[in-house]
C-alpha cells in the first residue's frame, strides 16, 4: 500500500524536463497568438508573452498554477529566484535543474520589475493641454 502512495508522489513530484522544439521557441506569430493591452504578442492560451523559452516557462509552470501569478509579477531575477526557492521548499516543486536558467532569463525578460517607475494599477493619465475660455 506504500508502494502505491509513493509511486504517485514518485510520479507527481517527478522532474519535468520540457524541450521546446526550435518552431515552439521562435517568437514568430501563430494563429494561437493574439496582441494584449500593451500591444505585444502572447500566447493565447496562457497570456504569456512570446519569446524564446516560452513554452519552457508554460509547461514548467502553469503545469501546477495558473499563468495569471506569472502575468501580475513584475520581479527582477533575485525576487523570481526566491520565489522559485520558496515554490520547491514548500509547495513540492521539484528541482529545475539545466531548465532554472532559460526559466529565469524569460521571467526577467517579459515580467521584470517596471521600467517606469510607476507601480500602480495603471500608467498616469497624459498631461492635459490646457487652454483659455
Amino acid at each position: 500500500m506504500s508502494t502505491t502512495t509513493e509511486t504517485r508522489a514518485e510520479k507527481a513530484h517527478a522532474k519535468v524536463y520540457v524541450r521546446a522544439t526550435p518552431e515552439q521557441n521562435s517568437s514568430a506569430a501563430s494563429s494561437d497568438t493574439i496582441r494584449n493591452a500593451q500591444g505585444v504578442l502572447v500566447d493565447g492560451e496562457s497570456g504569456l508573452a512570446l519569446g524564446e523559452n516560452m513554452f519552457l516557462v508554460k509547461a514548467q509552470c502553469t503545469i501546477c498554477h495558473s499563468s495569471k501569478l506569472i502575468l501580475q509579477s513584475q520581479f527582477d531575477r533575485d525576487k523570481w529566484i526566491e520565489r522559485i526557492r520558496w515554490m520547491q521548499r514548500t509547495q513540492k516543486l521539484w528541482d529545475l535543474g539545466e531548465t532554472e536558467k532559460p526559466i529565469l532569463d524569460y521571467l526577467v525578460e517579459h515580467y521584470g520589475p517596471n521600467k517606469t517607475g510607476f507601480d500602480g494599477r495603471r500608467l498616469p493619465l497624459p498631461a492635459q493641454t490646457w487652454y483659455k475660455l
